[in-house]
């Protein structure tokens, strides 16, 4: 985003995780392909700001209730292709689907989710038609369902998808109901957020460029 107690500190948000790669790199040995970014909120808006600023290192990020802030929105597009796999409720009181001010302006303003995943899409260089569908209502109970759209075939074999929680809140899928529903929303039980990002991440690492044929 970064947040605005960061703006207001001139704190480097994106130097700090860059360091924090490279030292966890260092020391820990990790798949260089494999470095993926995830966050909840203020934190999925981070997500694609440091994939829009550090796109030459992280393979995947996925994003559940925040989109593009209009600061990200600047560092478009980014230097080399991400896949993205955005989470995002219809009933979201904070961060609209549609987009415009999250939590009514104090934090200032994002991409709706639609737009998120077009921005993601146009940037990674897919031309292709979603494929599109609707994951099964095993909670009838939360009054929640999913649509899905994927796009496939980006630079890299990069691709971009978006789950669409119609009647979801700003809330974790699968999590708990950690404030009221008329302060958040409700929560989507129809699957588990935590393990559809982990099977993205699973089968996203960033591949290499693609060598042309003199």
């Amino acid at each position: 985003m970064p947040a605005p107690g960061a703006r207001r500190s001139d704190a480097d948000d994106v130097g700090f995780i860059l360091l924090l790669i490279d030292s966890l790199t260092a020391e820990l040995h990790p798949d260089p392909r494999r470095i993926f970014a995830t966050g909840f909120s203020n934190g999925a808006g981070f997500s694609h700001y440091l994939a829009a600023r550090l796109s030459m290192r992280i393979a995947a990020i996925a994003s559940v209730s925040g989109g593009i802030s209009d600061g990200a929105a600047r560092h478009f597009p980014p230097m080399d292709p991400v896949s993205v796999l955005i989470i995002q409720g219809t009933a979201d009181p904070l961060v609209p689907y549609a987009g415009g001010p999250v939590s009514g302006g104090r934090l200032g303003r994002e991409l709706g989710a639609d737009s998120t995943a077009l921005r993601w899409e146009e940037s990674d260089g897919i031309r292709a038609a979603a494929a599109t569908g609707e994951l099964a209502d095993v909670a009838p109970g939360d009054r929640c369902r999913v649509h899905w759209q994927r796009w496939s075939g980006g630079r890299r074999e990069t691709e971009i998808r978006l789950y669409r929680l119609e009647g979801g809140g700003h809330t974790w899928p699968g999590g708990p109901q950690y404030l009221p529903r008329d302060i958040v929303g409700p929560v989507c039980r129809d699957f588990n957020a935590t393990a559809a990002i982990w099977d993205f991440f699973a089968g996203h690492a960033k591949a290499p460029p693609r060598v042309e044929s003199p």
